[in-house]
């Protein structure tokens, strides 16, 4: 009775707030009645690692509820709906620029995901480029630019994610045009590079929109392709998941209050992090079956009933955040000097607690994830707005970068290859970047050799921003803080991870 109570209080809480947009109370009371149901065969264990005080949780499910109606990341075949329409959306396929552009709109009202709107918009420019070939560029641009306008006023969650590259179009060309000179934090967009298909042309026009607007980010395209095959998309932050399918769910190891439960790294690493890992691992089993078995949804959703998405195509990813923490914390009690990201000893610490849980995820088996061999996939998590002393994945804790970008580089190096549903890092470039564009290019051209993964960059007076993996305007916040709506929902995420992330504080390169 305690809880419902409270949740009353909450649910009243919603109502009255000033700041919240009706659409957004919505959202937020649906998320209420949900944690009233309790629907799962919840380990034993669980509790004490998740329902606690911020500063001793192990595991965070990320706010998905008590009982899941649909996956959490849903992504559509849209190839196959510009090819043969919809019976359930009654629309045809289309057969010019305008219906095309009108039918993905109508399509994205009906994908549904964790924040109730779409997380994968689609690979615009080869969705596109068969209906601009007849059509000028300046009716092409001005149908672009009135569609583009339509998902930011519509779509009001910056994890909507499009995709461009790695070959150049028209198309992607005149998107980074109209990308540069709107500035809007959605959608979301990332560029999959591959040194020799993008020409340095392209992949330059890319750098100016980053500078001027954050995105695209640049995706390592055959790192991914190897991992995922060719039919891959990177969707919400920098997830990559198969094209067809997606996440049923998103959990993750807080490895920094995990440590704090260890006498030390062998404590860590023989019991602590395998017994979190563990139940975590069958919370998200429980997760997917109930989804799968109980929750009707690919039974009935019109996007399962016509191939739009497949169940078979659907896998999990096992998360994680506070690298850096777990590592220092470690280093403390064996009272041992050192700390993430300036430490050789700390680097090799961390990356050995890294293949630990890869590891032990490649030994973990849920039948329901046929795409990736019945494994769930490693995700460096990019944290929530509640975060307090928590860094992203495993990123090297803001205000504490290595002077040298090469440095940076370097220590990251090491981590990306073991998380093929997304990890990433952010680089804010001083002002004078402009006059050398081609600097950014030759970053991304020879970190990707290294087999890094994912690269953002963004000018630092920059508008627009990219916190985590989402993007924000810094005026939206600046409203937020002074009491007024704002329309994305992510503004509210954004305005907290500056105060408790120290977002705005990165080192600029």
């Amino acid at each position: 009775m305690q809880r419902v109570n409270e949740t009353r209080e909450k649910i009243l809480d919603i109502i009255k707030s000033p700041t919240l947009t009706h659409e957004q109370k919505v959202a937020s009371l649906a998320n209420a009645a949900d944690s009233l149901l309790e629907v799962l065969d919840l380990p034993e264990g669980l509790d004490e690692l998740m329902n606690v005080p911020e500063d001793k949780k192990c595991i965070c499910d990320l706010n998905e509820g008590h009982a899941p109606l649909r996956p959490r990341y849903i992504i559509p075949d849209y190839a196959k709906f510009m090819k043969e329409g919809s019976r359930f959306l009654q629309l045809m396929p289309p057969t010019d620029l305008y219906e095309a552009l009108n039918s993905l709109l109508i399509f994205y009202k009906h994908v549904p995901s964790v924040t109730n709107f779409p997380v994968y918009l689609g690979q615009l420019d080869m969705l596109l480029e068969p209906f601009i070939q007849n059509v000028d560029d300046a009716t092409a641009k001005k149908l672009l630019r009135g569609f583009l306008v339509h998902v930011d006023r519509t779509i009001l969650d910056s994890f909507s994610h499009a995709n461009i590259g790695p070959m150049p179009t028209r198309t992607g060309r005149l998107l980074l045009e109209l990308e540069t000179e709107l500035m809007q934090a959605v959608p979301n967009l990332t560029l999959k590079y591959e040194e020799g298909v993008t020409d340095d042309d392209f992949a330059i026009q890319a750098v100016k929109t980053a500078l001027r607007s954050a995105k695209p980010s640049f995706a390592n395209h055959c790192m991914f392709r190897q991992e995922l095959g060719e039919n891959y998309v990177i969707a919400s932050c920098y997830n990559g998941l198969p094209l067809g399918g997606g996440s049923y769910t998103l959990c993750r190891l807080i490895l920094g209050n995990i440590a704090k439960r260890a006498s030390g790294i062998e404590d860590f690493k023989t019991n602590q992090l395998p017994y979190v890992m563990d139940i975590m691992a069958r919370y998200m089993d429980a997760r997917i079956r109930f989804e799968v078995e109980e929750s009707g949804f690919f039974e009935n959703n019109f996007l399962a009933k016509e191939g739009f998405i497949s169940r078979n195509r659907f896998t999990a990813m096992f998360g994680l955040v506070g690298l850096a923490e777990c590592v220092n914390i470690l280093l403390e009690k064996e009272g041992r000097p050192g700390r993430f990201g300036h430490d050789e000893y700390a680097t090799e610490l961390g990356e050995s607690i890294i293949r630990q849980i890869y590891e032990f995820n490649e030994k973990h088996h849920n039948p329901y994830c046929e795409i990736t061999g019945g494994h769930f996939l490693l995700h460096a998590q990019v944290g929530i707005s509640e975060d307090k002393n928590i860094s992203p994945g495993t990123r090297i804790p803001i205000g504490e970068e290595p002077d040298e970008m090469i440095d940076h580089l370097m220590v990251i190096n090491h981590f990306h290859k073991y998380f093929p549903s997304g990890t990433g890092d952010i680089f804010p470039m001083d002002i004078t970047v402009h006059q050398n564009p081609e600097y950014v290019l030759d970053i991304v051209k020879g970190s990707f050799r290294k087999e890094l993964r994912y690269l953002s960059f963004y000018e630092k007076n920059s508008d627009v921003i990219r916190i985590t993996g989402y993007l924000v305007k810094r005026s939206e916040i600046e409203k937020l803080k002074s009491g007024q709506n704002v329309l994305h929902d992510t503004t509210a995420l954004g305005m907290g991870a500056a105060q408790n992330g120290k977002v705005f504080d990165r080192k600029v390169r």
